[in-house]
């Protein structure tokens, strides 16, 4: 009678439910998604420790030597704009020099066709860039050579001199520290994942398992593939979550 009374039950689900069935009392099926957290989360961890490994400041600023302590200044010389018709024009030909402390140059550069210029190997102490063209005001403006991706100069006719003073513009430091931050998050992310990924293993606590690899999914290892095999894990480790110690139906 109760071996009727089975045959019934089973014969009341589909096929793919009693595969669902078979694999959630599986321990290779918790096994199998533990080791996809795991995984997925050790992408995340590579990528934290790449981040963090490299000069974030040469990257931002795209021009650093932190070796010699120089660096390469790059910018782009226009005309004003006078009505809505004319100016506003790239500048060929201007001259563009780096004036030391004493007022000694320690490099020029002539805009081409673009208008752009660039002096390399500027030591990174304050300076000053004199730009220079017949029929316009010269432009002195103060800055340390690398804090600044590209200086925009605009040349105004007349007689004279303009000064600015952009030495203490730069948001460098402030970038530097938001990118390491993100990379310090990006490697704690990945860490959290993989620990959730052993205690998906260890089958004891399965809601610290979920919440570990939800953690480790930000850690965007290798960008989707990481998160990809974290979210396989966790579906993994869901179908088995009746192998858990703890799970207890709500």
């Amino acid at each position: 009678m109760s071996e009727a009374d089975d045959d019934d039950e089973f014969d009341n689900h589909s096929a793919m439910e009693l595969w669902l069935h078979d694999l959630s009392v599986d321990s290779a099926t918790r096994v199998a998604g533990a080791l996809m957290i795991f995984i997925g989360s050790l992408l995340g961890v590579l990528l934290g420790i790449a981040l963090i490994s490299t000069n974030v400041g040469e990257i931002l600023a795209g021009q650093l030597d932190g070796s010699d302590g120089v660096a390469n200044v790059d910018g782009i010389v226009s005309t004003a704009l006078e009505d809505s018709t004319t100016g506003g024009e790239p500048a060929e030909g201007v001259r563009v020099g780096i004036l030391d402390s004493d007022e000694l140059e320690i490099g020029h550069d002539f805009t081409d066709s673009g208008g752009r210029f660039s002096i390399d190997d500027v030591p990174r102490r304050s300076s000053t860039l004199l730009v220079e063209h017949p029929g316009n005001r010269s432009v002195r403006i103060t800055l340390v050579p690398g804090d600044h991706a590209q200086i925009s100069v605009t040349l105004t006719p007349g007689e004279g001199v303009d000064e600015f003073d952009m030495s203490g513009e730069s948001h460098l430091g402030e970038s530097v520290l938001i990118a390491s931050t993100i990379a310090a998050l990006t490697l704690l992310a990945g860490l959290a994942g993989m620990v959730g990924g052993l205690e998906a293993y260890r089958g004891d606590r399965y809601r610290r398992t979920w919440w570990l690899s939800f953690f480790g999914l930000w850690s965007r290892g290798m960008l989707f593939i990481g998160p990809m095999f974290i979210l396989l894990g966790m579906g993994m480790t869901h179908l088995a979550r009746d192998q858990f110690t703890d799970y207890t139906e709500d």
